[in-house]
């Protein structure tokens, strides 16, 4: 089972959330940027690893949020989701994605989540409503 990190990250109410591009797994479909786990790396090194790549920014982690288990059919994967902060003068600059956008808990429904996400969705409205 890979692990995989995902960073929950909140401004003015509102969490960034990053659609995949068509030619990546689960394709089109939204999720909380992150990614896999390398060899001799804590997940929260992970997680600024891969925000970093991914969105340019810097960020720091924060509170554990949960761990959503998924097998999809090219794998298996445990999501371990943490609440993250950009760090003072540090952008979001997407290289990866086809899309982004800053969305209230509330209107997370309105996005198609890759399916390791939705019990993430599910916990944020719980925690943020």
């Amino acid at each position: 089972m890979k692990i995989v990190s995902a960073a929950v990250i909140v401004k003015d109410g509102k969490v960034f959330i990053a659609q995949r591009p068509a030619d990546k797994k689960p394709p089109l479909q939204w999720e909380f940027p992150g990614g896999k786990q390398e060899p001799g790396e804590t997940i929260e090194q992970c997680l600024i690893r891969e925000i970093k790549e991914e969105l340019g920014a810097d960020v720091r982690v924060g509170k554990f949020i949960m761990s959503s288990r998924f097998d999809y059919e090219w794998g298996s994967f445990e999501l371990q989701a943490y609440f993250a902060e950009l760090l003072p003068g540090s952008g979001i600059r997407p290289s990866e994605h086809k899309n982004y956008a800053w969305a209230a808990p509330e209107e997370l429904d309105g996005y198609d989540f890759a399916a390791a996400d939705l019990p993430i969705v599910r916990r944020l409205k719980e925690l943020m409503i």
